[in-house]
């Protein structure tokens, strides 16, 4: 609540049906299964530069309308404005500022500008804008700071500048939205558990910080997805800031220990300063907000290398069966 202003929020049910919905950035990772999951009850169109052409005929397939547009750039002219729901889940790691600031911020208002009609804007940010001290559960009232200079150099400080334009933007236009705080979304389409078990069976080793565990609350895309509607429903004016992450708390060690188990090669770790240091985050007002995430950290590891080496699932599960 701003001084002398008002709150605004937006109503919404749990289950998304018969809307217009707007994703940014479709093929990435965490974009991809939301598309498809939202487009079986609803007028999803995706916009992206789509150099893909193989991942833009994935999302055809499922229904999505796919629309060439460079966020950076923020032409949206030909895009229609009246959505009902934007997310906002694209992202830059190109570690050219410019680039980046344009695509994780400036992009930001001008999309929220063009779809000032809609019922609510969700914004996808990072955990990666945390920067505290220590290694406490940092809730979304934890200090803000250059957390992944060591590996994108320009992402930390351009998202913390996205989110600050969502919340300049959410007030002027009086928009509902929500700030999430992803922290290590991961599941059947990838994500950074995935290229560990990548460099595990490929014997790299993997970069650790020094001094302890590596912290992270992984979020799996069934989770992602379902959390969907509630986020959209607890979006604001000012703006709702979330982190968007499991209830557990895990170490990145113990995750690949577990998949070192489950593929049968122990993983090799590399204490180095250049590493990132654990993230881990309150899931408290997530909670408080859309209830309990589902999916436990080793059943959706267990998942995830299901689906890209079933065959090494099959040769564990049999040795463990004799």
């Amino acid at each position: 609540m701003i001084p002398g202003g008002t709150c605004r929020s937006v109503v919404y049910h749990q289950r998304m049906r018969d809307s217009k919905i707007l994703i940014t950035g479709p093929t990435g990772q965490v974009a991809t299964p939301i598309a498809r999951a939202l487009a079986v009850d609803n007028e999803v169109w995706g916009i992206a530069r789509f150099s893909d052409t193989a991942a833009r005929a994935v999302l055809d397939k499922a229904g999505v309308r796919c629309e060439t547009v460079d966020l950076a750039t923020g032409e949206f002219a030909g895009l229609p404005t009246d959505f009902d729901y934007v997310l906002n889940l694209a992202v830059a790691k190109s570690g050219d500022w410019d680039k980046d600031l344009g695509a994780n911020a400036e992009s930001v208002g001008l999309l929220m500008a063009h779809c000032r009609s809609a019922k609510a804007f969700l914004h996808c940010s990072s955990a990666a804008v945390y920067d505290p001290p220590g290694d406490e559960p940092r809730t979304e009232r934890a200090a803000l700071g250059d957390n992944h200079k060591p590996m994108f150099p320009t992402y930390s400080i351009s998202k913390i500048a996205g989110e600050v334009v969502a919340r300049t933007m959410a007030r002027a236009l009086d928009l509902p939205t929500i700030i999430a705080r992803l922290n290590v979304p991961y599941g059947d389409h990838g994500g950074w558990p995935f290229y560990h078990m990548e460099m595990i069976l490929a014997g790299i080793p993997i970069p650790v910080p020094p001094g302890g565990p590596a912290r992270y609350n992984p979020i799996h895309e069934d989770d992602i997805i379902a959390t969907i509607p509630k986020l959209l429903a607890a979006a604001s004016v000012p703006a709702t800031t979330v982190n968007w992450c499991g209830e557990q708390i895990v170490s990145l060690q113990e995750w690949c220990e577990y998949l070192g188990s489950l593929v049968g090669k122990e993983p090799v770790f590399d204490e180095s300063s250049h590493a990132l240091r654990g993230n881990p985050t309150d899931a408290s007002r997530l909670r408080e907000l859309i209830g309990d995430t589902t999916v436990g950290w080793r059943e959706g590891i267990r998942r995830m290398v299901t689906t890209f080496h079933p065959e090494l699932i099959t040769d564990r599960e049999s040795v463990r069966g004799n």
